[in-house]
């Protein structure tokens, strides 16, 4: 079918079950690929290990740029939090794991509070010269703290052997574990979620970042239901209102077509990104979804969206503006966020409220407290906390070459006191 044949299709009852007979297989298969990115250098899918329950650890977005040859070759600057130390912490679970390290839940000595901590290993990190990319990562989550919806980091410190991120605990789940149990949501539960994602959204825009890896598996739910966005391994930097770039990077069943395509694509690619997760909320698949990739990507790039029936004019409406394959008609595309909000879909939301989280989620996780990891993977939860992860090694030459190569990595907002 030619790629410019956008007509939206509608389907009836009987063709409903068609489309939800992929569902067993989708989530059987998305739970083995949720890890999959395109990695930029060579062009191939590389495929993460484990499904990350909280934080993903894989950070294999390539920039435009050369990589360093050698750690010595990375220069940030003196670290601005040399007395932060892995001892400050009790370091209680496992939380999420990956190929760099661990995200724990850990306990501050000094007043009890309760902390994500992404824990990275720095030879891991060198082995794959993806250290600009982690340093790329904190520098936009020293950007989020000002946005209800998007994860914060409270500060970061390094040992000779080891990067630590000290996070935001979120502990209501991710999105994908609560759509995976219930199929679909109501339009208004859909609404709400899609709401303070495209909040989030159009602040890191603002920002000149585009965040490029949208998809219910980066975002959680915290304790009382709000979204929190998470995962900044693929924000990519400097885009102006009018800029580009061309990295080749995403998560199969959410790449926009231009992306596929290979041509320099804007900042709307986030707003076909937030179509095809609302498509997912609201009818339990990705609107393209096939089992066969090949397949999917032909369907992304020539297929009409698919409408089966049941849902609002105003649904069926901004699933059409989103999902637009070409990216200079696509709703975003004239005034981004802006236009997102005016859109008659969110006609019931006061973006005021909903940004000062005045607005009851529609769903609560009911989490008992800190210490409730049932939304969490029990393979992690009930692993053995290592003890290096509490202790601050001795110096060695070896080390201490890798932590050359991390210079300015520390991390700490003045109006925060976090010393014991």
């Amino acid at each position: 079918m030619d790629s410019d044949d956008r007509t939206p299709v509608c389907l009836d009852y009987s063709k409903i079950a068609v489309v939800t007979s992929f569902l067993t297989a989708f989530i059987k298969q998305r739970k083995q690929r949720i890890g999959e990115i395109i990695k930029t250098s060579n062009e191939r899918v590389w495929t993460c290990a484990k499904t990350i329950a909280f934080l993903k650890m894989e950070h294999s977005k390539s920039g435009t740029g050369s990589q360093p040859r050698s750690s010595s070759d990375i220069n940030l600057g003196p670290s601005a939090n040399p007395n932060a130390k892995p001892t400050d912490f009790d370091f209680l679970k496992i939380i999420g794991k990956g190929s760099f390290g661990k995200v724990m839940l850990a306990k501050r000595k000094c007043d009890g509070k309760f902390y994500a901590v992404k824990v990275l290993q720095k030879k891991a990190i060198l082995n794959r010269k993806e250290q600009n990319h982690i340093m790329a990562e904190r520098n936009v989550l020293l950007k989020n703290v000002k946005h209800p919806f998007l994860v914060g980091l409270h500060y970061s410190f390094q040992t000779s052997e080891k990067l630590y991120f000290v996070l935001d605990y979120v502990n209501g789940g991710e999105l994908f574990f609560h759509l995976q149990r219930e199929r679909s949501f109501p339009e208004p539960r859909a609404r709400f979620y899609a709401a303070e994602v495209a909040s989030a959204i159009g602040y890191l825009h603002s920002l000149n970042i585009v965040y490029r890896d949208l998809k219910p598996e980066n975002i959680l739910l915290d304790s009382q239901g709000h979204v929190v966005l998470t995962d900044f391994g693929l924000c990519k930097e400097g885009i102006e209102p009018e800029g580009t770039t061309s990295t080749f990077c995403g998560t199969p069943e959410y790449l926009a077509p231009e992306v596929l395509r290979k041509q320099p694509y804007d900042r709307t690619v986030d707003w076909w990104c937030l179509g095809t997760v609302l498509y997912e909320m609201l009818y339990g698949l990705p609107p393209f979804y096939s089992h066969d990739v090949s397949e999917m990507y032909d369907n992304i790039l020539h297929q009409p969206l698919r409408l089966p029936m049941g849902k609002t004019v105003a649904a069926c409406d901004i699933l059409q503006g989103l999902l637009q394959k070409d990216q200079k008609k696509r709703l975003g595309a004239k005034s981004d966020f802006l236009e997102i909000k005016n859109h008659m879909f969110f006609g019931p939301i006061n973006w005021d409220d909903l940004y000062h989280k005045r607005i009851t989620p529609p769903f609560n996780p009911n989490v008992a407290g800190p210490g409730d990891l049932r939304h969490f993977d029990p393979q992690f939860t009930q692993e053995a906390v290592p003890n290096s992860v509490g202790r601050t090694p001795d110096m060695s030459s070896g080390s201490a070459i890798a932590s050359s190569a991390f210079l300015g990595f520390s991390y700490a907002p003045m109006e925060e006191d976090y010393l014991t």
